[in-house]
């Protein structure tokens, strides 16, 4: 479990490089897919719940030293998203095009109604996700990205994925 959880943090600062540096120049609506989220979601569904929590609070962590949202926003709500989808482990065929899009598909909406929850107790310090229609353009990046993602990381299954 610790490997998985190692090599989740380390694909993920490299999601996290590639997403703010490489992708980052060539925005659309100035909105960028998320690629750390798809990273925790392939991880959480290869390796169940605890890995998938626990490198989704390590990698959020880290992308929150790295960003300017507030401390510990994303190492929450990657938290939350790694651990459901952890869930699905083994519960249906991971084929290559479509599993992979609808699961970043819908942790980028769960990503959205947890930052949405904490926005209406937190109020304007954390902002409102559904105020721009930004949301929606991300969920259409990542679902595209997602089978990419998904296809270049099973290549490294062998030393990512844990026993159990």
């Amino acid at each position: 479990m610790i490997r998985s959880i190692v090599w989740t943090v380390v694909f993920g600062v490299v999601a996290i490089i590639l997403q703010s540096a490489v992708i980052g120049m060539i925005p659309i609506f100035e909105i960028k897919p998320d690629l750390l989220l798809c990273v925790i979601v392939f991880s959480a569904y290869v390796n169940g719940t605890m890995t998938g929590q626990v490198s989704g609070f390590f990698a959020g962590l880290m992308q929150d030293f790295l960003s300017q949202s507030p401390l510990g926003l994303n190492c929450l709500v990657r938290t939350v998203i790694g651990a459901l989808a952890g869930l699905f482990k083994g519960a249906f065929f991971l084929d290559l095009i479509f599993m992979p899009a609808i699961l970043c598909a819908l942790a980028t909406l769960l990503k959205a109604l947890v930052t949405l929850l904490l926005h209406l107790f937190m109020g304007s310090v954390i902002p409102n996700p559904f105020v721009d229609t930004g949301i929606w353009v991300e969920l259409g990046l990542n679902s595209l990205f997602a089978p990419l993602l998904f296809l270049l990381l099973k290549n490294f299954k062998p030393i990512y994925a844990g026993r159990g």
